[in-house]
């Protein structure tokens, strides 16, 4: 029988960083066995960025709980979609981007994926 589970603050893992951003995961199959889902804190520290990226496997909502900044995305990463707290983005599998804060506080954002483990490769 499948059983609801708590994940502590101390039960959190912290995943692959990606330039200056850092995720932990909160539901992941490390910790919970999850089979189709991915849950994380994103942080961005202020002025600084994540690398040019894509994941291969999987497709990403996004929420921006604080901060602001700007993802730049398209094939060569030529347009910039601007947010701020509230902001939502789905990332479809395969679209290149980057995020970037420009603002003067840390941009934390709710991750959520539709696999267990991604798979990252930047650009």
């Amino acid at each position: 029988m499948s059983e609801v589970k708590i994940i502590k603050h101390a039960e959190r893992e912290v995943e692959i960083s990606s330039g200056s951003m850092t995720r932990i995961a909160g539901v992941s199959k490390n910790i919970v066995g999850a089979e189709g889902i991915h849950l994380a804190i994103a942080t961005i520290p202020s002025g600084c960025s994540a690398t040019p990226h894509i994941h291969t496997n999987c497709e990403s909502a996004i929420y921006i709980i604080s901060g602001s900044g700007k993802f730049l995305v398209g094939e060569k990463l030529e347009k910039e979609l601007f947010f701020e707290p509230g902001d939502f983005f789905h990332v479809p599998s395969m679209a290149p981007h980057k995020p970037i804060n420009t603002g003067n506080v840390e941009v934390t954002m709710i991750v959520a994926r539709n696999t267990p483990v991604e798979i990252v490769e930047e650009i």
